[in-house]
């Protein structure tokens, strides 16, 4: 029979048969399909070589058949040529299941375990909502215009240090999707970036002064004051935990992924006396070991607390150019060691440069103290001196506390810098 609209109605099933196919006499392998529970489907039905492949093409209406016939006829003339509808078809159709946000979100999911909690919520930031314009093209088919049109966009609404991090994102996603034999290549490689220069801000002690002076009585408060009097990175100073807490020192354990150390080197910080009495200050809570922040979470309202001291700053009528804790960290390095640059140092008055003319601790025991590994700690000299400098790291941070609240209490330090030979 020759399957029209008129016919299509003609096609009954046999009594006894659960499904009968009704073949069109114009298209050998186009066929109504007619099965007992009423459904009536189109299909097309081919050999290719020694296999028969048989295609699904929808629903089966009156008011189709016109359409479905002309899709026949494509497919008829490509099997002709040699080529298999039904494999192509399969394949677009698992390929159009990965997108970018679909894999994205297998990603985010897989690594998750393995990133540090400040890791995941960053990744995901960039992936699932800067990167927007990619979620719905296939992995596969991205290119390195379409790399460099998002990152040129998030350059311009957000900023280029933000663009160039979403890229770092991109790139370790198709990495990931590289290893997991969804793609072959990664469009991000030699697509646009910004050139960022590191950053050197240092406080000088009216700064510092400006800062210390205007911090809540709060978790920000107590973090930021641990960071200026111990140089520790601020992440880990605010994942801190009581179980972290020992003989008076902070000890920091590597290779942890829920809050370790950022170089996965275990790191004992001596606490001078005023950072002991910040500690305790804070208070306990029963079912946490967490020292900051509040349920099960550590510390996360950075932006707020510092947009509040900023405006308590603005209040006093003084300015304060941008500043971030971490510039606290090189602040730290910097008036603990050499102190600051002679360039720098004829922009302050007479007592401010003393305060910021350093303290002369050496290089190797700052390093130690910043759990750095460059420097005096590397190469060679990092693999045979193993020494922790435990009591050089204590007498450093004792004399370092003292000058430093000598600065922002706009006095006189006691602490005599040493001289170097």
């Amino acid at each position: 029979m020759k399957l029209t609209a008129m016919t299509l109605s003609t096609a009954q099933l046999p009594t006894g048969k659960l499904e009968k196919i009704f073949f069109d006499d114009d298209f050998p392998g186009f066929g109504l399909r007619v099965r007992a529970g009423g459904s009536r489907t189109f299909v097309f039905q081919y050999t290719l070589g020694a296999k028969q492949r048989r295609m699904s093409l929808g629903v089966a209406t009156a008011s189709n058949v016109n359409h479905v016939r002309k899709i026949v006829e494509k497919l008829h003339a490509r099997v002709r040529l040699g080529e298999d509808p039904a494999t192509s078809k399969a394949q677009a159709r698992t390929a159009a299941v990965h997108t970018f946000k679909v894999v994205a979100e297998e990603y985010l999911k897989d690594q998750q375990p393995k990133w540090r909690p400040r890791t995941y919520p960053n990744v995901a930031r960039c992936l699932l909502s800067y990167a927007g314009p990619l979620h719905q093209l296939q992995l596969g088919k991205i290119t390195r215009a379409d790399i460099a049109a998002v990152h040129a966009s998030v350059t311009k609404t957000v900023g280029c240090t933000t663009a160039n991090r979403m890229r770092g994102s991109i790139s370790g996603l198709f990495t990931w999707a590289i290893e997991n034999g969804r793609i072959d290549s990664n469009p991000v490689i030699n697509s646009p970036r910004h050139e960022e220069r590191s950053r050197d801000r240092v406080l000088t002690p009216t700064e510092l002064r400006l800062i210390w002076n205007n911090l809540e009585e709060n978790d920000y408060g107590a973090i930021i004051k641990l960071v200026a009097l111990t140089g520790q990175r601020p992440g880990e100073i605010a994942g801190l935990r009581w179980s972290q807490i020992h003989n008076d020192s902070i000890v920091l354990e590597g290779g942890d992924a829920t809050g370790g150390t950022k170089n996965y080197r275990d790191h004992v910080v001596p606490l001078a006396e005023p950072a002991k009495q910040i500690i305790a200050k804070q208070k306990r809570r029963k079912g946490r070991d967490l020292i900051f922040g509040r349920g099960l979470k550590r510390f996360s309202g950075w932006m707020n607390c510092k947009r509040r001291v900023n405006d308590r700053i603005a209040a006093t009528g003084q300015v304060l150019r941008e500043w971030r804790p971490h510039d606290l960290r090189r602040t730290f390095s910097t008036l603990a060691g050499g102190g600051l640059a002679e360039h720098d140092l004829v922009k302050l008055t007479s007592h401010d440069k003393k305060l910021a003319t350093g303290l002369g601790i050496a290089p190797h025991v700052i390093e130690a103290i910043l759990n750095h590994v460059s420097g005096h700690r590397a190469g060679v000299a990092g693999t045979y001196n193993r020494s922790t400098y435990a009591l050089e790291k204590l007498r450093a941070l004792q004399q370092w506390a003292e000058h430093f609240l000598a600065i922002v209490e706009d006095r006189d330090t006691i602490v005599l810098p040493l001289k170097r030979a």
